[in-house]
């Protein structure tokens, strides 16, 4: 448990940010993009950058396109399955995650068929990227579980009445993890409200001392190209 007087020192509102290059392979519906996935308990936007596309969003309202462009600002709300298509090839996005960064750490499940999301073993055996793998072979793993999600995704388009037992089994793939979640909101999201709520409290009583601590940060990507869910991404630390 984060100490409620811990100074907060993240991204502001505890949001973290990659930098996106959307992947060009082309599916088997003909459009080239990214893995469908959805997040369950953050949030996610996008600043486009460059290039051309949209995202594709399933819920339980129904299937929508939201066109991307450069400049264009797009965001959904937990339980979004969304997939990304890259229309000219070089759709490049800054991406926007709650908590701290949790969807690239874990707060994520793909959409692939019910045979794959029986039991965590079995999906991890199906979407995990070997770190330690040439990049070749990275890459096929990548475009690999891109290919059955998108299997899975079309097979949900077309079978809305399916959607609720794919969010069932969303929800018991992450079971287990959800301690170590909780850790990163109360570290992240968490603390920096209760921070402005301290701050607030301290300047209605006249005292404006925490003004004196002032900070400045900056981060350079951890990691380069690394190959993500909708793409090749440029990771930072910020927690």
């Amino acid at each position: 448990m984060v100490s409620p007087d811990a100074t907060y020192a993240g991204l502001p509102g505890g949001v973290a940010v990659s930098h996106l290059s959307v992947y060009d392979w082309p599916a088997a519906d003909g459009l080239c993009g990214g893995t469908p996935h959805l997040h369950l308990t953050c949030g996610e936007g996008y600043v486009v950058t460059a290039g051309r596309g949209a995202v594709q969003t399933l819920t339980a309202s129904g299937f929508k396109e939201t066109a991307l462009g450069g400049g264009s600002v797009a965001w959904f709300t937990p339980g979004t399955i969304h997939r990304l298509v890259n229309e000219d090839g070089g759709l490049r996005i800054v991406v926007l995650m709650q908590n701290s960064g949790l969807p690239e750490a874990g707060d994520a499940v793909l959409t692939l068929p019910p045979a794959y999301l029986t039991d965590p073993d079995t999906y991890a055996a199906a979407t995990a990227i070997p770190a330690d793998a040439p990049e070749a072979e990275q890459e096929r793993v990548a475009r690999a579980r891109r290919d059955l999600a998108v299997e899975g995704y079309l097979r949900l388009r077309g079978h809305p009445e399916e959607l609720a037992a794919f969010h069932e089994a969303a929800a018991a793939l992450v079971r287990h993890r959800l301690d170590a979640w909780r850790e990163r909101w109360e570290r992240g999201a968490a603390a920096a409200s209760a921070a402005t709520g301290r701050q607030l409290d301290r300047l209605a009583a006249g005292d404006a001392g925490h003004l004196k601590d002032a900070d400045v940060r900056s981060e350079v990507p951890s990691a380069r190209g690394k190959f993500g869910m909708c793409g090749r991404l440029d990771v930072y630390r910020t927690d």
